[in-house]
């Protein structure tokens, strides 16, 4: 017996993620908001997220990876500072540059926001059957690549264009925390 294989287009494929994407950030968004604080917001978690990821990392290098301007990514980091969720140090060797460290009130915010969700989400495709939840872990982790490798690459450039060579290598998946 032939099996047809149905063939996409990248159009096709884009168009499915320009579709599902903001689906699920919905929902995952709504979930954030229940199990964390009312107050904090889905950039609120992002931001803990890659500061979880990047000990240490400066105000601009969050601002590129949420996707904030400068002066708003200093209002929700003077928000996460007052909140004692991250802490605003200077660098050890350069006076000039500011380091960003989550707190352990910001670790523990961020786990269990990020645990209630999983464990949602988690439900939530209980209702998969087992390849259609191995199909659905197959494409996240192309997906992933798709994305980590164009984000390291554009990573690499602006830190070899700002020193000359690349300061710090980005650490990936230390935790089972996603940025959101």
């Amino acid at each position: 017996m032939d099996v047809d294989i149905v063939r996409y287009s990248v159009g096709d494929c884009a168009q499915e993620i320009l579709d599902a994407v903001p689906l699920t950030m919905r929902v995952i968004r709504g979930q954030l908001r229940k199990h964390g604080a009312k107050e904090t917001s889905v950039p609120h978690f992002r931001t803990l997220a890659y500061l979880d990821r990047h000990q240490g990392a400066s105000l601009s290098e969050v601002a590129e990876h949420i996707g904030l301007s400068l002066s708003s990514m200093s209002e929700l980091m003077d928000d996460l500072v007052a909140r004692s969720l991250v802490i605003r140090q200077t660098h050890s060797e350069d006076r000039r540059r500011i380091t960003l460290t989550l707190t352990d009130r910001g670790s523990t915010t961020l786990r269990k926001a990020s645990d209630a969700t999983a464990n949602y989400l988690e439900k939530k495709l209980e209702l998969l059957s087992v390849s259609e939840c191995a199909c659905v872990f197959e494409c996240m982790q192309v997906l992933k690549q798709v994305f980590t490798e164009a984000d390291d690459q554009r990573y690499l450039l602006k830190a070899t264009q700002l020193s000359g060579s690349p300061h710090r290598t980005p650490s990936r998946n230390k935790r089972r925390y996603r940025t959101v």
